[in-house]
């Protein structure tokens, strides 16, 4: 699930972050700030795709509490649950042991990476070529329409994947797709060319 890099979501839940659309909730592309608490709550996986597809656009409001965040109150909590932080520490500590060794053994402290960064020469393309370039590094997660399709402003030409997110990559402008430089899988840079697009006639390139 979309989210900044470095959080880890301990169940399935909806977005933490929205590149594309300014919400309620998304002044900023990051939802979460420092000290929130998020508190889960179990719904079916039609809603919960249905909560997917509504959120980013702003139509599935969240219950958002503005409270204090008192550090003597949260000390006792913890003094009173000190025998049950412990407990849980000892098993988690235990079960990555055990998860430690498994890598071990099966020799995943020795991975070679399979799809490095496609450093190839890109191919010369035709004067008046859109070029649409990668925003970030990561790798292509899903492919899109294919050379020779016509596609339009805003229709998604691939997927990446970089720090946990999914990354749509979209079309500036109405077109022809010339080539897709990249399979799915291959690693890439930021500012590396994915796409060559064939824009059409009345493509404004100062738009």
């Amino acid at each position: 699930m979309e989210g900044p890099g470095g959080y880890q979501f301990i169940g399935r839940t909806l977005q933490m972050w929205n590149r594309y659309h300014a919400t309620a909730e998304f002044e900023q592309p990051w939802l979460l700030r420092f000290f929130d608490q998020i508190r889960f709550y179990e719904v079916s996986n039609e809603e919960l795709a249905r909560i997917r597809r509504t959120f980013p656009r702003g139509d599935y409001p969240l219950r958002i509490e503005t409270t204090e965040f008192r550090l003597s109150e949260y000390q006792e909590l913890l003094d009173q649950n000190a025998q049950e932080i412990d407990r849980f520490r000892r098993q988690r500590e235990e079960a990555f042991a055990g998860e430690l060794a498994r890598w071990h053994r099966d020799g995943q402290f020795h991975f070679e990476q399979e799809n490095p960064v496609d450093h190839a020469e890109e191919p010369d393309w035709p004067e008046g070529s859109v070029v649409v370039d990668s925003p970030v590094s990561g790798c292509v997660w899903q492919s899109g329409p294919g050379t020779g399709e016509a596609v339009s402003a805003g229709d998604t030409l691939l997927v990446l994947e970089s720090m946990k997110m999914e990354i749509a990559v979209q079309a500036p402008c109405d077109g022809e797709i010339r080539n897709v430089l990249l399979d799915v899988g291959r690693r890439v840079e930021a500012g590396q060319a994915l796409v060559i697009l064939a824009p059409t006639e009345n493509h404004d390139d100062t738009a």
